[in-house]
């Protein structure tokens, strides 16, 4: 559970850091590597999330 706090951190960096460079560059590629690192730790988290659930779902059957 530490890795994934860290992880989820690092990942709010990443976005906060690729938003920051683009409001001083205005740079586009910033803003869509900000977007594209937002979308993949939604995906990542929505399947973690539906693990816990399967999990909590499936373990008392076994």
């Amino acid at each position: 559970m530490l890795i994934l706090r860290l992880v989820a951190v690092l990942v709010a960096i990443g976005i906060a850091g690729s938003l920051l460079a683009f409001v001083f560059t205005r740079d586009r590629r910033y803003l869509a590597l900000g977007w594209r690192l937002f979308r993949y730790a939604i995906i990542v988290a929505l399947v973690f999330f539906a693990l816990l659930i399967v999990e909590r779902v499936f373990v008392p059957f076994v």
